[in-house]
C-alpha cells in the first residue's frame, strides 16, 4: 500500500491504495459521493471490486470518512477492451465530495494510484463520457469539464487516445486516455493498439 498524508484546512487527508475490503468495510462514504449511486449501495460497490483479481480501490479519507476514490478494474466483458490484454485495466470511477472540491483530491488520488510500482506492470484506460460529470455542482460547460479531466488524467500519464468506440465517439466531449506501464511487453501494447480501430476495415 502507498500511504500520503496532506495537511488542509478540512483536516488531515489521508489518501492511501490499494485498501482492501476489510479496511472499506471500517470506513464510511461521504454523504456528498453520490455520482454514481447513493453512499451506501457505492460503498458497496468499491468493496465489491476490491476483491475482484486486479480489482484496486484507493481512497482519499479525513479520520473514519471518505471523501473521494478512484476504482481500477478488469474491462466488463461486454466492452471491445475486453479484447486487450491480460495487463489491460479500466480506471473505473474516480469522485471526491464537493466538500473537498478544490483541494487537489482528484490529483492526488493518481498520484498515489501511480506511485505504487505494481501500476508499471498494467495498460490503464479511463473512458470519459460526459454524462458522469457533476456539471451541476461545479458549473462548469461540458468541453470545459472535459478539458478538466484531461488535464487531472495527463497528470499521471493517461494521455488522450484515438479510437472508433462507438460511445467515446457519440459525443465531441467523450475522451479514452491511456497509460501504458513501464513493464507492459511491446506485444500486449500492440495487442492493446489493436482493438483501438475496428470499424475502420469494412472495404
Amino acid at each position: 500500500m502507498v500511504k500520503q498524508t496532506f495537511q488542509t484546512n478540512k483536516g488531515e487527508l489521508v489518501v492511501e491504495g490499494p485498501v482492501t475490503a476489510e479496511e472499506l468495510e471500517q470506513l464510511t462514504l461521504d454523504e456528498g459521493l453520490r455520482t454514481f449511486r447513493p453512499p451506501k449501495r457505492q460503498k458497496e460497490a468499491l468493496i465489491e471490486i476490491s476483491q475482484i483479481p486486479d480489482g484496486r480501490i484507493v481512497i482519499a479519507r479525513i479520520d473514519t470518512i471518505i471523501v473521494g476514490y478512484v476504482t481500477y478494474h478488469p474491462p466488463d466483458s461486454f466492452e471491445r477492451w475486453a479484447l486487450g490484454p491480460p495487463e489491460l485495466i479500466e480506471l473505473g470511477a474516480i469522485e471526491v465530495s464537493p466538500k473537498v472540491r478544490g483541494l487537489g483530491v482528484g490529483k492526488k488520488l493518481l498520484e498515489v494510484t501511480f506511485a505504487d510500482p505494481t501500476m508499471d506492470n498494467y495498460i490503464v484506460i479511463a473512458t470519459e463520457y460526459y454524462w458522469h460529470w457533476d456539471l451541476e455542482k461545479t458549473g462548469l460547460r461540458v468541453m470545459e469539464y472535459k478539458e478538466l479531466m484531461d488535464r487531472l488524467m495527463s497528470s499521471a500519464g493517461l494521455l488522450v487516445t484515438e479510437t472508433d468506440d462507438e460511445e467515446i465517439c457519440s459525443h465531441p466531449a467523450n475522451m479514452l486516455a491511456v497509460r501504458y506501464g513501464k513493464n507492459v511487453s511491446q506485444e500486449s501494447i500492440d495487442q492493446f493498439k489493436s482493438i483501438l480501430f475496428l470499424n475502420k476495415k469494412e472495404d
